[in-house]
């Protein structure tokens, strides 16, 4: 029942559950590799999704789940001639094995992910070697009919060395007709005998046309410029989600505004950044105010570096504001100093719980100083 009452930690505040993502969108690239490996009859045991943090790795985990549980295996030349080749990873959704997965009740499926804390009040940070473990029970029942077993792990990266390690005892030695998925954002933190043990699947960023279909299918509305959004999220669906959200548009739109006076300062336009940043209630904001900052910064230390600004504005004088301000690579050079400064200190400043506002004001105060240099 506590389980129950947690949030889900593979899904996106505001978007559907990839598990209820129908299509999806913009990695048909990942796909297809998926499917010439089960047509050539190589299907790996261990698969290793990866791609920034966003674009689809879980759903495409979910779409090759739902794949193999209810595609039979192909027995070769019978009678009536070859079987055809699967060209696609949809499956109906009328069909049983679809209904139990969205009722979280098919016994070929097991989902990995992170489980309560100790005291059960809260989401623990990390996998702990005790949800791996359930992997036994899981693998003791027989599979359904005789079928496929499928193990998704979401996210790999968030397993501590204990779960790791017991990860890959399943790894050097899965059961039979059992295929694992592993996503993971961060593929440097895995094990690399973990990794040594998967063939990769890479997904892109998604491109501005698939991004508005798939921010439609997550029940976004009113999306007046995917273009920005794809830009601000670097192509990840799920960070559009959140902007959408936070109106992280409006936000980034603010910014630019402010620097615009720079090296002057409008100091009363930063007074009431700090303050709208730092209201009750407004953490999620704040944070992503400053990581807003943190992209603003990296456009210009990447303006300065190649001589021009990114090809596509995410608001509108964003270009000539970042060609003003950094014009060569060595003021782009001062950018990426900065950056890397402002980063350590407000990670620091909010491990501490210093003033939000004061934070954002002392923020403020040294990119200035960086604009007037």
């Amino acid at each position: 029942m506590a389980d129950e009452l947690l949030p889900d930690p593979d899904r996106i505040e505001g978007a559907p559950h990839p598990r209820e993502t129908r299509v999806l969108y913009g990695q048909k690239r990942a796909e297809d590799t998926f499917l010439d490996a089960y047509n050539s009859g190589r299907l790996h045991h261990g698969w290793l999704i990866t791609g920034p943090k966003g674009v689809g790795k879980a759903t495409l985990a979910w779409h090759i789940a739902r794949f193999l549980l209810t595609t039979p295996p192909i027995q070769g030349d019978s009678l009536f001639g070859a079987p055809a080749m699967p060209d696609s990873l949809s499956i109906p959704a009328d069909h049983p094995i679809e209904r139990r997965i969205q009722a979280r009740s098919e016994p070929g499926l097991f989902l990995l992910r992170r489980g309560p804390n100790e005291k059960g009040d809260k989401l623990a940070s990390e996998i702990l070697v005790g949800e791996v473990r359930k992997l036994k029970n899981f693998f003791g029942l027989s599979a359904a009919d005789g079928g496929r077993r499928v193990v998704i792990v979401d996210a790999a990266d968030e397993m501590n060395v204990s779960a790791a390690n017991a990860l890959l005892k399943v790894l050097e030695e899965p059961p039979a007709n059992t295929t694992l998925l592993l996503v993971c954002h961060q593929p440097s933190r895995l094990l690399p005998t973990i990794r040594s043990r998967c063939r990769e699947l890479r997904l892109s960023p998604v491109q501005p046309e698939d991004m508005a279909k798939a921010l439609q299918q997550a029940g976004a509305q009113d999306i007046a410029d995917p273009n920005a959004l794809a830009e601000l999220s670097a192509g990840s669906v799920g960070e559009a989600v959140r902007l959408l959200n936070l109106k992280g548009l409006e936000i980034y739109r603010e910014l630019i505004g402010l620097y615009d006076s720079l090296p002057r300062l409008d100091r009363a336009r930063a007074l009431q950044l700090a303050q709208t940043a730092t209201a009750r209630g407004a953490e999620t904001r704040l944070d992503l105010l400053f990581s807003l900052n943190d992209l603003l910064m990296a456009r210009l230390a990447r303006t300065g570096a190649i001589g021009a600004p990114p090809a596509t504005e995410a608001v509108q004088g964003e270009a000539a504001l970042l060609q003003r301000l950094a014009p060569n690579p060595h003021k782009g050079r001062a950018w990426a100093d900065l950056a890397q400064e402002i980063g350590s200190r407000t990670r620091h400043g909010r491990a501490v719980n210093l003033d939000p506002a004061a934070l954002i004001l002392d923020t403020v105060f040294k990119i200035q100083k960086t604009a007037a240099a």
